[in-house]
């Protein structure tokens, strides 16, 4: 009898039952074990089943077998990558042979038994597109097993890991070093992008799906929302590709077309209907499908085809999202919530009740990422690139998200716990000295006042305005309101948005950047074509010209907001003097709009560029002229001066902004403000960390722009500092022909006295 005639006969779901009913019973875990691969090879009509699962060393062990000798079990250890069952877990994919010992791989281990046995099939236990152990069959015969038997073993592997990782099988203790389901306290240390300190429960965006919801109780009903959850699926991409409604924030047009191509691929939805055949729900069979794309994906070495493998995971979690028919905010959250992620949008992040959110740990992003800006405004602890985060922490785990040394604690002893509340009641007395200073005017020992705003794009950025004490608002991003909508902003509704926060700022100034997407920050409804290198490409600015209609609606709103009163605006990643007079002429010609229909103006009209382009350094003498105003935006400005893209882990540590050649160019633009009498603040990051707002000082720069979190630091340094001899010391550092000055700058710094 064929293998398969068994699960033919019985049906794979009464099989995946009949192992349920074995994992859940109370007698001992290896009784059960055994009791599981006894019920598999008698339903598969196989001679052998074995179970391996992956020790922490990285070594398989048989964990129970039906068919090999028993005394073999928890001795043989297979090392990785070796023989067959090692192959299996290294490709992540099954392995059928008709003579497993003439393959190249085989390693004949005497102690098993297994020298009778010549048909092999193996599938990995998959969790996370990461193999935690492999479930094999064997016969005597030399045949090749079907696509069906194939099915079928991927099918119980996939209950069979799901079950062993809850812990539903094996307890913690008896998993002992079983890397399934870590439990020992780890450390892994990755980029801080937004300081904090917080520890809590870990909740994984992807949320895991509960045992009880593998198996299905109906499977017609299962088809029928697989079905019907395609369909909607298909219909949102469709939507989105002719330019209407969608909830996927952020792929560009090509990407809507790879997801299409996807969720047209007969491959991929034939693939979901099996597994829903063979007695999986709907969402399992989602996630197996998931699982086996992340381990085909990672074994990929072109990076192109790797990067796709994030617009696959953005399609099957939106498929999830379909048949769960909610949002992550309608989760039930506890009240210390870490979020995990592989990575996350701004529109996903702010999903999440902010009162529960306390931290946010991702295996991906950078500090310049939206997710990464959303949450330094909300003032979470944010450490990111933490490779292998997400496969080795489970739903409720206990974990530190430290965005003070950039790093995240899994699982933390006791004495860490204790040290880092320790750590956090001193964080918690220095936010009371920040409060008490919040009303004190930040001026200089020797008095030199400084003017010291904060940035924003939220709501809460609004909140937190008067929280910091900061004088206003130096840079509010007006993107984000297109980048968590579903479609553009209508006019009222950016209207809505910028009187609402000029009513917030009150006779605080707040500067308006103009719309700073394209590039690698694209609009789902926007058509736009990749780009090769897009932090190069048609972004801010451009876009607005090449678009001018998209452009001219915002300002039309900026300055229906701002009737009767100050409004100042500013271009973003303005390249040419010409580009800001192009800029400067659809102002003048909105203006003039609205005069004819006697609508109010602003009293007050301000118009600015951003200096973020090396090519403005020759040419402010041109520029400045035409401004009221500039605003230096150092992420950009020195990313580009030094050709390293911050965005990328690879080379965004390759240069130090508080090098001889940025602080340089940092001196010359201020330089010419003064000359030009051209008012000059800095909106970049640097302006709220205090030893590099302690060099802005020292350079003459007496505007900042500073993150909510930074405005509390930077005002405490102000105060203490002495700005007399540091610029003395400043001058002779500019001229030095080290790469960095930073340490030269932080002794100096101490050695005044500066609060740091």
């Amino acid at each position: 009898m064929p293998i398969g005639a068994g699960i033919a006969t019985r049906g794979p779901r009464n099989l995946l039952r009949q192992i349920r009913e074995a994992m859940a019973g109370a007698s001992p875990a290896q009784e059960r074990l055994d009791k599981v691969v006894r019920i598999i090879a008698q339903s598969m009509v196989a001679e052998v089943c074995s179970i391996y699962l992956r020790r922490g060393s990285g070594e398989l062990e048989l964990f129970a077998t039906e068919g090999l000798n028993r005394e073999a079990v928890h001795a043989t250890r297979l090392r990785p990558g070796e023989g067959l069952v090692g192959e299996v877990a290294r490709m992540a994919q099954p392995i059928s042979l008709s003579d497993a010992p003439a393959h190249p791989a085989f390693s004949y281990r005497p102690e098993t038994g297994e020298d009778p046995y010549h048909a092999f099939l193996g599938a990995p236990l998959l969790r996370g597109g990461r193999a935690i152990g492999v479930l094999v069959v064997q016969n005597r015969a030399e045949r090749r097993y079907d696509e069906d038997e194939v099915e079928d073993i991927q099918t119980i592997a996939m209950v069979l890991a799901e079950t062993v990782a809850s812990g539903e099988l094996l307890a913690q203790d008896e998993l002992r070093d079983i890397e399934v389901a870590p439990h020992r306290p780890e450390r892994l240390k990755g980029q801080r992008f937004s300081e904090g300190l917080a520890f809590g429960h870990v909740v994984l965006h992807e949320a895991p799906l509960p045992p009880e919801r593998l198996l299905a109780e109906n499977q017609q009903v299962e088809e029928i929302r697989l079905r019907e959850a395609l369909i909607a699926l298909k219909a949102d991409v469709d939507h989105m590709l002719e330019g209407g409604l969608g909830n996927l924030a952020g792929p560009s047009f090509e990407v809507l077309e790879t997801y299409r191509m996807f969720a047209d691929d007969r491959g991929w939805n034939r693939s979901l209907e099996e597994a829903v055949k063979n007695g999986l729900t709907a969402e399992a069979a989602v996630d197996r499908v998931r699982n086996e794309h992340r381990a085909r994906f990672a074994q990929a070495r072109d990076p192109y085809i790797k990067e796709r493998l994030h617009d696959f995971e953005d399609l099957a979690n939106r498929l999830l999202r379909i048949l769960a028919g909610d949002k992550p905010g309608d989760r039930d959250l506890p009240d210390d919530a870490i979020l995990v992620a592989r990575n996350l949008g701004p529109a996903d992040l702010l999903e999440y009740p902010r009162h529960k959110l306390k931290g946010l740990l991702l295996e991906e992003g950078s500090a310049a990422s939206h997710a990464a800006i959303v949450a330094r405004a909300l003032q979470i602890p944010c450490v990111g690139r933490l490779m292998g985060l997400r496969d080795r922490l489970s739903e409720g785990d206990l974990v530190i998200a430290d965005g003070e040394t950039a790093e995240a604690h899994l699982r933390p002893r006791p004495d860490m716990l204790q040290a880092v509340q320790s750590r956090m009641a001193v964080r918690d007395q220095r936010r009371a000295e920040f409060t008490r200073l919040r009303d004190v005017p930040a001026i200089t020992l020797d008095g030199t006042r400084v003017t010291l705003l904060t940035n924003a794009g939220l709501a809460v950025d609004l909140e937190n305005l008067d929280e910091t004490g900061a004088e206003g608002i130096g840079l509010f991003r007006t993107e984000f309101q297109f980048m968590v909508s579903d479609a553009l902003p209508r006019l009222d509704v950016q209207t809505d948005l910028y009187r609402l926060v000029l009513d917030a700022a009150g006779d605080r100034p707040v500067t308006f950047r103009t719309l700073d997407v394209g590039g690698d920050k694209v609009l789902p409804y926007l058509d736009q074509a990749r780009e090769e290198n897009p932090a190069l490409g048609r972004r801010a600015i451009r876009l607005g010209l090449d678009r001018p209609a998209l452009l001219r609606m915002q300002l039309r709103a900026l300055l229906a907001a701002g009737a009767g009163r100050e409004l100042r605006v500013m271009f973003p990643m303005i390249a040419t003097v010409d580009e800001f007079r192009a800029a400067r002429e659809l102002v003048d010609a909105e203006c003039d709009w609205a005069r004819r229909r006697g609508r109010a103006l602003p009293q007050v009209l301000r118009i600015g560029a951003m200096v973020e382009c090396p090519s403005l350094l020759w040419h402010l003498d041109a520029l400045l002229p035409l401004t009221d105003f500039i605003s230096v935006g150092t992420n950009d400005l020195l990313q580009y001066m030094f050709a390293a893209d911050r965005t990328n882990p690879l080379v965004s540590e390759r240069y130090d902004p508080l090098s001889p050649p940025a602080l340089r160019a940092l001196a010359e633009i201020q330089r010419k403000c003064v000359d030009t009498g051209t008012p000059v603040s800095v909106c970049g990051e640097l302006a709220g960390r205090p030893l590099e707002a302690f060099a802005l000082l020292t350079l003459g720069f007496h505007r900042l722009s500073a993150p909510a979190g930074g405005v509390g630091p930077v005002k405490r340094m102000i105060l203490s500092a002495d700005l007399g001899p540091a610029k003395r010391a400043m001058t002779s550092l500019l001229a030095s022909s080290a790469g960095s000055v930073r340490n030269e700058i932080e002794s100096l710094a101490r050695k005044l006295n500066v609060a740091l």
